[in-house]
């Protein structure tokens, strides 16, 4: 059975003890969207919604929350960045947002790119739910890992 890194002996959660592992090249990519109204989605792809630009208040928010996950997520490490991309892209009743995370740490980077899709998916609802309130954020997920002991991972579809 494999052993949950986060938590002791006794079961009690502790932040894992990276001071011994090597630095590697390190990255992360994770994706996540939003579907809504046509309405919505015109809004908020626009510019012109009344709260701003929304796209591009959504990726700098992504950007700024994973520099901030080692704050928000209890056991994660604090960790300095070396890129941080967030890319938004438009779809049919839906936006798309995927980030992507790179370091040379001791420590993965999945959080990161997680944290960043999720705040920015959050905020694309933050500034269009005065037109639609049923938006519906779906499939945050890890796509790909690469670096560290485990090595390279992709999501199987």
């Amino acid at each position: 059975m494999t052993r949950l890194t986060h938590l002791d002996e006794s079961g009690a959660a502790r932040m894992v003890d990276v001071s011994t592992k090597p630095e590697t090249e390190r990255s992360a990519t994770a994706e996540g969207r939003i579907v809504m109204s046509q309405e919505a989605l015109e809004a908020l792809s626009s510019g012109g919604n009344p709260k701003g630009d929304a796209v591009a208040a959504a990726r700098i928010a992504g950007i700024l929350a994973a520099k901030r996950t080692g704050e928000l997520i209890p056991l994660c490490h604090p960790l300095g960045l070396d890129s941080m991309v967030v890319d938004i892209e438009i779809e049919e009743r839906a936006i798309r947002v995927q980030a992507t995370a790179r370091l040379v740490g001791k420590t993965g980077i999945e959080m990161e790119a997680l944290t960043a899709v999720s705040v920015a998916l959050l905020t694309l609802y933050d500034m269009g739910k005065a037109i639609d309130k049923g938006m519906r954020i779906e499939g945050i997920r890890l796509l790909e890992k690469v670096g560290g002991k485990s090595g390279h991972w992709r999501a199987q579809d």
